[in-house]
């Protein structure tokens, strides 16, 4: 068991098809002649999944038969242990639809709920597949940029309440943990949030995919589990990919507790081919239910793992860099660092980073206007990994060309 909480073990990854390492990937997402960079970008991390995952797979594996399956009959009782156990979220089973992803489950989301045309609200800087979601399904955006104030950031309300009275923002996206400024939001800010768009006949689809992975001292509030309406008005996004690196397995579920709105969106998910509503894998299911029901404290250790490399970092860019400022990492294991002090000028830094330091890292730029200057460094690697980058990093700003 303790080396299957090693997490200082480097492991090769390279010929698995690794979207973070494998190097066609990072060719196209960086550019040509990029195939080597220390990849720290995409939110996925470089531990082996706990052994009782890989047992519970193995045994359903030596089954020696994969036929059309409904889902793991220890799926729903595992989750919703889960979310009362560690969030005191009280799930009822016909309240869950599964879906091959969160990913997938927004997309389907916007689908159901808006039309062509309509508005969809989010905050950048945020996740970007959200806003590629929006457009790619013939929706427009709607902005409600998050602001710093004494050095934390925060949801702008003002702004929130004028956003939400035009008629086509039909749907709001809530990142909660916020990917990637790493804010876990309180009770009082999710209330406020969801009392305005619930004035405004918005309806809220919360991302909490990294919802486990909360740093100590911080707490984590599921939107739904605040109030009855909150529920009525929402639907939750959960899934087991982040906390225990289970992505490949494309598992996750939906959680709806507004029959009205359960039965639109169970007949999205049969428009899209999914035999009965579901969706999800054979396996991931099976992944799942171990994780909740086993894995609970190989999680504790990887948050203290997690925060210490956070607290390196950290400590070691803002005293090698003056300038750079690395905001608090309440949530998720990524940290987003303003470099724009020392680097004003994103080609520049940009540059330098890729082609000077070698490291693939999520460039602010991506999540928005009000991500320039900024980078996302994912910290779930082991601690040799993390301050061969970060050395590579400070090297290649206090160099310069």
């Amino acid at each position: 068991m303790e080396k299957d909480r090693n997490f200082d073990e480097i492991i090769d990854r390279s010929g698995t098809a690794s979207m973070k390492w494998e190097p066609q990937v990072l060719s196209n997402v960086f550019g040509e002649g990029k195939e080597d960079l220390l990849p720290l970008w995409v939110a996925d991390m470089d531990f082996q999944c706990p052994a009782v995952i890989r047992q519970a797979m193995e045994k359903r594996l030596n089954h020696r038969v994969y036929g059309y399956s409904l889902i793991d009959p220890g799926y729903f009782p595992a989750l919703i242990s889960w979310y009362k156990r560690r969030h005191q979220f009280e799930i009822r089973e016909d309240w869950i639809k599964t879906t091959p992803g969160v990913v997938p489950a927004v997309n389907y989301i916007i689908q159901r709920f808006t039309q062509p045309g309509d508005k969809v609200l989010i905050q950048p800087p945020v996740y970007y597949p959200f806003a590629r979601a929006i457009l790619n399904n013939g929706r427009r955006i709607a902005e409600n940029p998050l602001r710093i104030e004494h050095g934390q950031y925060r949801m702008d309300f003002e702004d929130l309440k004028e956003k939400v009275k035009e008629p086509r923002v039909k749907l709001a996206i809530l990142c909660s943990p916020h990917n990637p400024v790493g804010r876990v939001w309180t009770k009082e800010e999710l209330e406020m949030f969801g009392e305005i768009c619930l004035e405004n006949g918005v309806l809220v689809t919360s991302d909490e995919i990294h919802c486990d992975l909360v740093m100590p001292g911080f707490k984590h509030v599921c939107f739904a589990s605040i109030s009855q309406k909150f529920a009525r008005n929402s639907i939750t996004c959960l899934a087991a990919s982040k906390t225990f690196n289970l992505a490949g397995l494309q598992q996750s579920s939906i959680v709806m507790p507004n029959p009205d709105i359960r039965d639109e969106m169970t007949i999205q998910i049969e428009k899209l081919g999914f035999t009965n509503g579901i969706g999800g894998t054979l396996f991931g299911a099976v992944a799942a239910a171990a994780a909740y029901n086993e894995a609970e404290s190989w999680l504790d250790n990887l948050i203290e793992y997690l925060y210490d490399n956070y607290m390196y970092l950290k400590t070691f860019l803002e005293k090698e860099l003056p300038g750079v400022k690395v905001y608090d990492l309440q949530g998720t294991y990524l940290v987003w660092v303003d470099f724009s002090a020392v680097r004003p000028d994103g080609t520049e830094r940009i540059r330098l980073l890729e082609e000077k330091a070698g490291v693939g890292l999520d460039h602010g730029e991506w999540f928005g206007d009000n991500g320039a200057g900024f980078e996302r460094i994912n910290i779930a690697c082991p601690r040799s990994i993390l301050e061969r980058a970060a050395e590579s990093i400070v090297g290649a700003l206090q160099g310069g060309s």
